[in-house]
């Protein structure tokens, strides 16, 4: 392993992963996971980081996917971990303070979604899991994060309420999957999407045949979207410098 290399964490509602992906995404080492803390205070979350990732090769970089909006590595939204206790946190100082190395923090279903998309037309990407995750790329350009898990869906149920994973256990499998076919025909007609990613641990729950345009695809899939991440910021570097 050398410097070039780049470490990739991903946090969610219910595991922290890590991997060690090369500058073009193939992986390296194959992801370890731990179960995020049932108090996911910053604190205790950055602690499991140091410890799940303490055995590694040696890498360069760092980018991490959060599960909520992060604006310039300050967390703003964390709805599945917490916001009172995430709200202003620095998370990418306080990581580049742990690791002596450059960070950058992405929301999770965007840095996903750099790993997956073609760049052609309007492309959306959905996380199946604790929550809700969306995230929107034009031509290959990621658009404004929106918390869409925590718009209403229903006048009682925000999207994440309505098919996160507490909706899949409370449901069952088969209403569950009627809701989604609703969520989708929703997202059609108000994204008009090109493509749509449909990723997530509970994606292997879905039961119903799905469009052409639609995949369902592994969040390892996405992986490389870590060092997409780094080409992206290098280049909005060299931008700014012309």
């Amino acid at each position: 392993m050398n410097q070039g290399n780049i470490l990739a964490i991903d946090i969610g509602g219910s595991h922290i992963k890590a991997s060690i992906i090369d500058p073009r995404g193939t992986v390296r080492q194959h992801y370890q996971a731990v179960k995020t803390p049932k108090k996911p205070e910053p604190g205790k979350v950055i602690e499991m980081i140091r410890e799940l990732v303490k055995d590694f090769p040696t890498f360069g970089k760092v980018s991490v996917g959060f599960p909520g909006y992060v604006d310039k590595g300050v967390v703003m939204t964390a709805p599945n971990l917490g916001t009172d206790k995430w709200y202003g946190t620095p998370f990418r100082e306080r990581l580049e303070t742990l690791f002596g190395k450059p960070v950058q923090v992405l929301n999770d279903a965007d840095l996903l979604g750099l790993g997956l998309i073609h760049g052609k037309g309007r492309e959306m990407v959905v996380t199946l899991g604790t929550g809700f995750g969306t995230a929107l790329f034009y031509n290959g350009a990621l658009q404004p994060h929106l918390e869409l898990g925590q718009h209403p869906f229903t006048s009682k149920h925000t999207y994440d309420r309505y098919i996160g994973a507490k909706a899949l256990a409370r449901e069952g499998a088969e209403k569950w999957n009627k809701r989604l076919k609703k969520v989708i025909s929703v997202l059609q007609t108000v994204f008009n999407y090109d493509h749509l990613y449909i990723s997530g641990g509970n994606a292997e729950e879905i039961n119903f045949a799905l469009d052409k345009n639609i995949s369902v695809v592994s969040a390892k899939d996405g992986m490389r979207g870590g060092a997409k991440l780094w080409m992206t910021a290098e280049e909005e570097v060299v931008l700014q410098e012309l």
